[in-house]
């Protein structure tokens, strides 16, 4: 999951460069369609296209639902709410996920909450308001279809974790993408934003394909990692991708981390550290090295 959060941190990065060149409805499905066939050549290449065949109806379900509520309706939310609200408050509003999944998580797999979770949602929430440097927030309609689409991915993360005891991380994640990909394309077709793929110059697929290896590596180290690991985990370390976009930005434009931001990253690495309950380990390490210093 740290592998995924480096990759996400750098797919911001590009993505940004990207999307600016075409019409991000576009965008997003022409991403998901190569990332589709990249999945699907992987399927062949470690022998598991078969087992396709052998998935139950079930199965089948939770894998239009993972492309419905994961591949494609937040990903049109989001697109159209950032062009309604600003950067930073969308950014905050996705980074608030991790809760929801927490929540979701509480009520389908029993995952119980503790200490750590509480400390860890503190730390990620006010590590992410610094760290964004906002002084203010305001939630108008765009940020509420940055909402909606936040929420739409929190349940897709919860259905993938169910179809992921009995599928594996690659089949889980072409079913995202390729039913993605498909629901997309049906709004393509009516919105009639499929016109302006005919359109497209070599400049603007270039951005493609070099987003859609970012989104491949993403989705493929994703799931694989969700299998192993529980949900709230999984998209609390992701986080750590916003402090690695920084980094980029900051060593690509030469501006500065503000103190501000700093103590945001600081945030962060502590409340990922809360998850894991590495504080309870190192307070029972340091008991432990006062009782045997006793004579």
């Amino acid at each position: 999951m740290f592998l995924t959060a480096l990759i996400s941190g750098v797919s911001i990065f590009v993505n940004k460069f990207g999307v600016k060149e075409t019409n991000p409805y576009v965008f997003a499905f022409l991403k998901n369609t190569i990332v589709a066939i990249f999945l699907c050549s992987i399927l062949f290449l470690v022998k598991e296209f078969k087992s396709l065949s052998r998935l139950k109806k079930k199965d089948w379900l939770n894998l239009v639902l993972i492309g419905l509520f994961g591949g494609s309706i937040p990903f049109l939310l989001f697109f159209k709410g950032l062009t309604m609200t600003t950067a930073v408050n969308s950014a905050f509003i996705h980074k608030t996920m991790f809760i929801y999944v927490a929540l979701l998580s509480l009520m389908f797999f029993k995952e119980k909450l503790n200490k750590n979770v509480l400390a860890a949602a503190l730390f990620l929430l006010a590590g992410n308001f610094m760290f964004l440097k906002m002084n203010s927030f305001s939630f108008g309609a765009g940020d509420l279809l940055i909402f909606i689409a936040t929420l739409f991915w929190a349940v897709e993360i919860a259905i993938s974790k169910r179809a992921l005891r009995n599928l594996s991380g690659n089949v889980v994640a072409f079913g995202r993408m390729f039913f993605g990909s498909f629901f997309i394309l049906l709004f393509l077709a009516v919105s009639g934003n499929y016109l302006e793929i005919m359109s497209l110059n070599i400049n603007q697929f270039y951005w493609i394909a070099l987003t859609s290896v970012f989104l491949f590596l993403y989705v493929l180290t994703f799931y694989n990692g969700l299998k192993y690991v529980n949900a709230t985990v999984a998209t609390s370390i992701l986080l750590l991708g916003s402090v690695v976009t920084t980094l980029l930005n900051v060593f690509f434009s030469g501006a500065g981390i503000t103190l501000m931001q700093a103590i945001g990253m600081l945030f962060l690495v502590l409340g990922i550290v809360s998850y894991f309950g590495i504080v309870d380990l190192l307070k029972k390490l340091k008991s432990y090295a006062f009782s045997t210093a006793k004579p």
